[in-house]
C-alpha cells in the first residue's frame, strides 16, 4: 500500500459524517449514550466488623442492596462483613482514609467518637423512643457536623444493638453485689469500664473478636449483648446465664468518608441519607422486637441458657452515686439535653 493510499483511508466522506450523525441521533432517540461515554458505576463498599446475620449487618446489607438498586446503575455499593476488616478501629480507618466508602464502628463508637459515650453511660438513656428522638433530632444533626469536621466523617444513619444485659458462665446478676469479682469483657473505651466498675464487677477490654475464645479460656466470666445478637455472635455456646440488666444503650452509626461524600450529587445525597433513614428503621424493629423477656427466654432458654430480669432499681441508684457525677461534668450541655428528653 502507498502513503498516498493509507492517508486516504484516514479520509472521511461528507456522507460518512452524516451516516455516522443519523447513527448517533437514532442511539440518542433510545435515551442510550455511546458505549465510549458510558460512565462505570462508582463502587462503594459498606464495611462492618461482623458478619450476617448480626443485627447492624442486617441493615447495612440491606441498605447497599437498596442503594444499587436506587442508584439505577450509577452507585454499586457492595456490603461485606468480617472480611479483611474484623475489628471497629481497622473499619473506621479504612472510611476515614477513603479505602472503603462507608462503615460502622459497630459497639466501639465511644472510643472513635467520644462524643457518643454520653449515649452509653449506665441508665441515662431510659427508653428507645428516648434515644430515637435525640438522636433523629438536633442533637443527632449537631454530632453529624461534628464528626465531619473533627473526623471527616458524614453520618448516614445512627442506629443501635439496644439495650445490653449481662451474659455469665458462674450465675446470674440478681442484684449489684451479684457482679463482684465477676471478669466482664467490655469494649476497649473508658466509658464501658467504668459502667462495669462503677455496678461493682471487673471491666476487661477486649475487641470483640477475642472474646469468644477468653471465656472459653476463662480470661473472663462473660459480657454483655443485646438479646438480638446473641446468637448470631453465638455468645450462648460460652455461657449459661443471661441477666437482663439494661445498663447500656449500644448507640453507633453507619459513617461514610466525608470527600466521597462531597463528591456526590445532591440527589445522589438524598438518596443515600433516605435510604439509610430506611435501613435505620430495619436494624431498628428487629432489636426492639426481641428485647423484652418473653422474647429473651423463648430465644436462649432452648439453647440451655436461664434468662432471669433483675429488679432495675438498685443498679440505676449505683449509677447515678458511682458513675453519673464524672460523665455530668464531662459533656455538659449534651447531658443537660438527654435528661430533659425524659
Amino acid at each position: 500500500m502507498s502513503a498516498d493510499s493509507g492517508k486516504s483511508s484516514l479520509i472521511l466522506t461528507r456522507r460518512d459524517i452524516l451516516r455516522g450523525a443519523g447513527g448517533l441521533a437514532g442511539i440518542l432517540a433510545f435515551g442510550q449514550a455511546p458505549v465510549f461515554a458510558q460512565a462505570k458505576p462508582q463502587k462503594m463498599i459498606v464495611g462492618h466488623m461482623n458478619p450476617l446475620p448480626e443485627s447492624g449487618s442486617v441493615s447495612m446489607d440491606w441498605f447497599a442492596k437498596a442503594l444499587s438498586e436506587r442508584s439505577k446503575g450509577e452507585i454499586a455499593a457492595e456490603f461485606q462483613g468480617a472480611t479483611l476488616l474484623t475489628k471497629e478501629i481497622e473499619v473506621m480507618n479504612a472510611v476515614k482514609s477513603g479505602n472503603i466508602a462507608m462503615g460502622s464502628p459497630a459497639g466501639g463508637a465511644a472510643t472513635l467518637f467520644p462524643e457518643m459515650g454520653a449515649f452509653i453511660v449506665s441508665y441515662l438513656i431510659s427508653s428507645y423512643e428516648q434515644a430515637y428522638s435525640i438522636l433523629n433530632g438536633k442533637v443527632g444533626d449537631r454530632l453529624d457536623k461534628i464528626f465531619q469536621e473533627k473526623y471527616g466523617v458524614k453520618v448516614v444513619y445512627f442506629y443501635d444493638y439496644g439495650f445490653r444485659h449481662f451474659w455469665l458462665n458462674k450465675r446470674p446478676i440478681e442484684q449489684p453485689k451479684d457482679l463482684r469479682g465477676i471478669k466482664i469483657r467490655v469494649q476497649p473505651s473508658k466509658v464501658f469500664a467504668d459502667c462495669v466498675n462503677g455496678l461493682g464487677g471487673v471491666a476487661v477490654p477486649l475487641a470483640w473478636s477475642e472474646v469468644i475464645t477468653a471465656a472459653q479460656q476463662g480470661v473472663i466470666d462473660g459480657a454483655d449483648l443485646p438479646v438480638v445478637n446473641m446468637v448470631p455472635l453465638k455468645a450462648y455456646e460460652v455461657s449459661k446465664y443471661f441477666s437482663m440488666t439494661y445498663h447500656n444503650y449500644g448507640a453507633t452509626l453507619v459513617g461514610m468518608n466525608l470527600g466521597i461524600w462531597n463528591g456526590l450529587r445532591p440527589d445522589q445525597q438524598k438518596m443515600i441519607m433516605d435510604t439509610g433513614r430506611e435501613a435505620q428503621g430495619v436494624v431498628r424493629k428487629i432489636t426492639e422486637d426481641v428485647d423484652n423477656l418473653d422474647s429473651a427466654k423463648k430465644i436462649l432458654e432452648p439453647l440451655g441458657m436461664k434468662v432471669n430480669a433483675p429488679d432495675l432499681g438498685p443498679f440505676k441508684a449505683l449509677a447515678q452515686q458511682k458513675i453519673w457525677p464524672q460523665y455530668q461534668k464531662q459533656y455538659g450541655a449534651l447531658w443537660d439535653e438527654i435528661v430533659a428528653s425524659k
